[in-house]
């Protein structure tokens, strides 16, 4: 199956999009979104797609940043398309770079993309995740101690965001570009070790590769599928036992399954803070104690702006402010 077959195939099984559907791309002229960029321009007239491109100028890496801008609006020019550029002034590339994290350089991308979808009224926004990118998460998340919701990793589809490469290796998209004689740029930072997913990038994967199993990728990508459906039983069962169980009683959580009951806290602890983001699972078994507790006075531990207390046979969770 080709590249484009796949991508059909992605689009039909995960219901990325519908027919006549405006979508975003984000452009960073790296191989992976040029690829993207291609062949859904490819596919453009047979589901009757408007497609923006969109593209981030960190100005991190002086000309090449300028050189990846460049590519980008080569592109959106050769296809036809709009282009909306974010660039940074001089003062706000100094701020950037005192504060450089991968996390803080992804939410100044993704908040810029969903700023370009509103201003389009666009369906989604597409990126450029692949193959190689589910895996080397899926390994991050595994070192730096994850559960079966981690597991799941990367999604083809997350609310608005689209990932139509996601199960398509890095070696076929090069391909890919390569046969339809397509220009992409390389990132040289992404070749160094500085960050954590780098070195599991350059370092950790081939070995693996090389001395463990040459299929490894696949492996993982069926792995992170499994966790991933199974995480999704769990969470839709904690979402329907909690509209029954609004009074949060002890005995009824008692009487879950521990893997269920923990689903069920965790969704409670999101539903009194939305933005809250990376629980651990130490406050979970911390709740968890409070629950198996036989000690008759009040209990109660604290976290994250929310008071988690026991009385009686109920369990109350508040925003401590």
């Amino acid at each position: 199956m080709n590249l484009l077959k796949k991508i059909q195939e992605n689009i039909f099984r995960y219901e990325l999009f519908e027919r006549g559907a405006k979508i975003v791309i984000g452009v960073s002229g790296g191989p992976d979104s040029v690829c993207l960029l291609d062949a859904l321009c490819e596919l453009k007239e047979k589901y009757d797609l408007q497609i923006v491109a969109a593209h981030v100028n960190y100005g991190l890496r002086g000309k090449d940043s300028d050189l990846d801008e460049k590519l980008a609006k080569n592109l959106a020019e050769k296809y036809s398309l709009p282009v909306e550029i974010l660039s940074f002034t001089k003062y706000e590339k100094s701020e950037i770079r005192n504060t450089i994290s991968e996390e803080k350089l992804r939410k100044i991308r993704y908040d810029f993309f969903e700023k370009i979808q509103k201003k389009y009224r666009a369906n989604a926004i597409a990126v450029g995740h692949n193959l190689n990118d589910q895996t080397e998460t899926v390994l991050m998340r595994i070192i730096r101690g994850t559960g079966i919701r981690g597991l799941g990793a990367i999604k083809f589809k997350n609310n608005n965001i689209i990932r139509p490469l996601l199960n398509i290796p890095r070696k076929e998209i090069i391909a890919y570009l390569r046969s339809n004689k397509t220009p992409y740029r390389i990132d040289k930072t992404n070749l160094s070790a500085d960050f954590t997913r780098n070195k599991i990038r350059n370092k950790l994967l081939p070995e693996l590769e090389k001395e463990y199993n040459p299929n490894i990728q696949e492996i993982l990508y069926k792995f992170s599928e499994s966790a991933a459906a199974d995480y999704d039983f769990i969470a839709r069962f904690a979402g329907v036992w909690l509209e029954t169980n609004k009074d949060m009683r002890v005995s009824a959580l008692s009487n879950l399954h521990p893997s269920i009951r923990r689903e069920v806290l965790r969704q409670s602890l999101e539903k009194h803070n939305p933005n809250l983001q990376n629980i651990e699972s130490a406050h979970i078994e911390e709740i968890m104690k409070i629950l198996k507790s036989n000690k008759s006075k009040r209990q109660q531990i604290a976290f994250k702006g929310l008071k988690i207390e026991r009385i009686g046979d109920r369990l109350f969770i508040n925003s401590k402010y």
